[in-house]
């Protein structure tokens, strides 16, 4: 079996980490599930992951505080290729405005790669990288080829965040898009949205474009993204988290179709807080679920449905029996979060980020606050539970490094077969990490859960990126 036939599923999510704070309402979705039918199986555009067409999965990673050309805080993007060993930090490109190809110019502020998101946007067989900013100039969409990622082309108005998925079906990745505007204070101006549907030519043309979302969306910023097909009827749907202002967040679901994107919000009013959004069959009923974490204590999953979103809904945190530590103020525990198939068993686990974990006890000697941390939580035919959970922070045996005040483990997480073998791998972000320069670490998939063997830790000076203050790790893709 070849390299990308054996590889773990893993679910694309794009998530916009701005800054380690949140709180407000999450719109838990429900419809009912019962007799529900067996999902479609159809042919759709695969949202992958390999950009260089080897077989296996690669790894972008976001420097968006970098300096570049002298610039502060201009940002670049840093991609490490997979390969039969996992990682290796010599196969690496750094890309940033200043690179050959690459439309525009770095400027101080920009944020450049604070958002990344991939696909097979040209339908060439290679993935491609769009790449997103803070900075108001417009995204760029990097183009995948045997030799990797080379040129780019200009998305214009759209920077903030994006997110790849078939969302007509046709058989072609199409890119959802948002730009948030900013009043400087604490409520959003508000988002637009777009579709753009595929092919899209490096001319940066697509097939199509049509707007979606609802007023409510116009005055929000959207903080993650993610795809997969919760109704099993063969086309991806988007969910959301968004942020309203003055401490009120929320999510949002959209459907897909043979017309695109349904523009509505399928139900809600469940309370609770919501920072980020993910898709993913931890249930392995052919379904994604909806699985949203507040960003400071619990994750909420809402299971996937033949007629949409089930009533079936359960709640982890760390009180949660089998689920390592104690759910605390401020740990943060579902601030980031990720699917993959991590034990080879055909059904999604799920990694969490937790940056405020701290170690210890405050006010007693060697408490250590914020050091981070990341639990996997194990999906099973029942759904997802705390049975075989597992908790890392860099004080874990095997894990590189040392745990470190403010290192915030967990700040982004990413589940993806690196090395091919059929088992979702770990990469979580630290990106406090050496003064706030930040750090990847990247533990392996198998059968029995995630290891620490053969862990790897590396920072943007292994991969010959700028360093100072870069927050090395502040988004994964």
């Amino acid at each position: 079996m070849s390299p990308s036939a054996a590889r773990a599923r893993s679910r694309s999510t794009a998530l916009l980490a701005a800054g380690l704070v949140t709180a407000g309402l999450l719109v838990a979705c429900t419809d009912a599930a019962q007799g529900a039918a067996s999902p479609v199986k159809r042919v759709r555009a695969s949202v992958h992951d390999d950009f260089d067409g080897d077989g296996y999965a690669d790894l972008a990673v976001s420097g968006t505080r970098g300096t570049v050309g002298g610039l502060k805080d201009a940002g670049y993007a840093a991609v490490m290729y997979g390969g039969p060993h996992g990682l290796s930090t010599a196969r690496r490109a750094v890309i940033s405005r200043s690179t050959p190809g690459v439309p525009g110019a770095p400027d101080e502020g920009q944020g450049f790669g604070s958002a990344l998101s991939h696909g097979d946007l040209d339908g060439d067989g290679y993935a491609d990288l769009v790449i997103g900013g803070v900075g108001g100039k417009d995204a760029v969409i990097v183009w995948g080829s045997a030799s990797g990622l080379t040129g780019g082309t200009s998305v214009p108005t759209y920077s903030t965040l994006s997110q790849v998925g078939d969302f007509d079906g046709d058989g072609h990745a199409d890119v959802a898009l948002f730009r948030t505007a900013h009043t400087g204070m604490d409520d959003p101006q508000g988002t637009d949205s777009v579709i753009w549907y595929g092919p899209v030519s490096r001319a940066g043309i697509p097939a199509r474009t049509s707007h979606f979302g609802d007023e409510s969306t116009k005055f929000t910023e959207v903080w993650s993204a993610s795809s997969g097909d919760v109704n099993g009827d063969g086309f991806a749907d988007l969910a959301i988290a968004e942020y309203h202002g003055e401490g009120s967040d929320s999510t949002e679901l959209y459907f897909g179709s043979a017309e695109g994107l349904s523009p509505r919000n399928n139900g809600g009013g469940t309370p609770g807080y919501t920072r980020s959004a993910v898709l993913g069959d931890v249930n392995g009923d052919g379904y994604d679920d909806f699985i949203a974490g507040d960003g400071n204590e619990r994750v909420d999953v809402v299971y996937g449905a033949g007629s949409g979103l089930s009533d079936r809904k359960v709640t982890v945190s760390q009180n949660t029996p089998g689920v390592p530590g104690a759910a605390e103020f401020d740990d943060r525990f579902g601030y980031s979060l990720a699917v993959g198939d991590v034990t080879g068993d055909g059904i999604d686990d799920l990694a969490v980020g937790v940056p405020g974990e701290d170690l210890g006890v405050q006010s007693e000697p060697g408490w250590l606050s914020a050091v981070g941390a990341v639990a996997v939580l194990q999906g099973s035919r029942s759904g997802l539970t705390g049975a075989g959970a597992q908790l890392f922070t860099q004080n874990t045996a095997g894990v590189p490094g040392s745990a470190e005040a403010s290192d915030q483990l967990g700040g982004a997480v990413r589940l993806v077969d690196i090395n091919g073998n059929g088992y979702a791998d770990l990469a979580a972000a630290a990106i406090g990490e050496d003064g706030r320069n930040g750090a990847v670490a990247l533990l392996r998939g198998r059968p029995e859960g995630i290891t620490t063997d053969a862990a790897l830790l590396f920072g943007p000076k292994a991969i010959g990126a700028p360093a100072s203050k870069a927050w090395f790790g502040y988004a994964l893709d």
